[in-house]
């Protein structure tokens, strides 16, 4: 982290649908003045000059024209951060210099990205540069993958204070969820797979769930991709879309953090199809699908929420459940205040060193706390 920094956070892609819901909440957050200051950055100085006026921001608020095509402007705004929050995607096709920029500048960096073929790229690139830097880079700060991550987290050290120790198998069930899918997780879903297309190697790493754990191979996880009747949640279970990068980043989080839930963990994602339950995005493709900057109204975001539990299985058969919760639709309402507070509980925390992080891995319960008291989330033990 920049120790020198103009702003401790800057957001950038602040004219995009997501970005503008991150300055939203530092807006109602963080007011002028205040112990964080920030800026918006995009590519047009007048349409961030409306998105600011229009999301109730202060004329005093600085803009930073970026474009991601340029190398020049990209170093020239990283050295004026603590953080960079970026929501310009998709990753692949914009991100990499932006990465390269702030490895390169110790800058601190937070994004929401769910494509994993470019986060094993990065990781490879750039994890030893990030730890000689000092940069702290957190990918998937958003729906990907922090409820999952950090319900697993919750669920351990339940465990731990429960059972006596952690526990080598959790499943992650998705029991209910309200949501809309933006513009922008479309066009990275459509890279991913054009990725796929150009380059039929990826699809192996895209079901490796240790695609992120560069020189470890844990066991043969749970497949989660058939319907069956799970008698842990009382209910049929079928596939979520959500889970093959979300299981990668669960065990990248036990990877970097020195496997404390064994070398054997063994996890999987799972929605429950039950009748009353509801754990799919609206609009995902065709023709209806949305375009880049589009997204949820606000009524819809309001609307929206979503409920997962988590249930810790120890060796001799004992069990832990937990559960986390979000106030918001998953995907905008929530993922917004997630990233915010995300990138501001790492400036909270300077004793984390550099490198290519998962955000529980490198925040742990501190960054449950502040979700639970700034963003939304509730984390409840849910044990009888």
């Amino acid at each position: 982290m920049r120790a020198d920094a103009e702003f401790d956070i800057i957001v950038y892609g602040a004219t995009g649908f997501t970005g503008r819901l991150v300055a939203e909440h530092l807006v109602r957050t963080q007011p002028p003045g205040g112990d964080v200051s920030w800026a918006m950055a995009g590519r047009s100085a007048d349409k961030l000059a409306e998105v600011r006026d229009l999301i109730g921001a202060p004329a005093s608020t600085p803009l930073v024209v970026c474009d991601a095509a340029d190398a020049a402007q990209l170093k020239a705004m990283v050295r004026r951060a603590k953080v960079i929050v970026t929501t310009v995607g998709p990753y692949q096709l914009y991100g990499s210099d932006l990465v390269a920029a702030c490895v390169e500048a110790g800058t601190d960096y937070v994004d929401l990205c769910g494509e994993s073929n470019w986060m094993a790229e990065m990781v490879a690139a750039h994890h030893e540069a990030a730890q000689a830097s000092g940069a702290r880079i957190l990918f998937s700060c958003g729906f990907d993958s922090i409820p999952f991550e950090l319900g697993v987290l919750f669920a351990e050290e339940t465990a731990k204070r429960r059972l006596g120790g952690p526990v080598p198998r959790v499943k992650g069930r998705v029991r209910n969820m309200r949501g809309g899918l933006s513009g922008g997780t479309a066009a990275s879903g459509a890279a991913t797979m054009d990725a796929i297309r150009r380059n039929p190697a990826l699809f192996q790493l895209m079901i490796n769930p240790f695609a992120l754990t560069p020189g470890f191979t844990g066991p043969a996880q749970p497949s989660g991709n058939e319907t069956a009747f799970d008698e842990d949640v009382g209910a049929e279970v079928g596939p979520f879309m959500m889970a093959a990068i979300n299981t990668k980043n669960v065990h990248r989080s036990n990877f970097l953090q020195g496997h404390p839930w064994g070398t054997d963990f063994a996890y999987d994602e799972m929605s429950v199809t039950a009748p009353g339950s509801s754990t799919s995005f609206t609009d995902l493709g065709g023709a209806g699908a949305p375009k880049p900057g589009e997204g949820p109204s606000l009524e819809e975001r309001e609307n929206g929420f979503y409920d997962i539990l988590f249930v810790g299985i120890a060796a001799d058969g004992r069990k832990v459940r937990v559960s986390v919760k979000g106030d918001r639709d998953p995907g905008y309402g929530s993922t917004s205040k997630m990233m915010a507070e995300t990138a501001i509980q790492l400036i909270r925390t300077p004793a984390t060193p550099g490198g290519v992080w998962t955000p529980g891995a490198a925040l742990g319960l501190p960054l449950v706390e502040r979700l639970q008291a700034r963003a939304g989330l509730a984390f409840t033990d849910e044990t009888a």
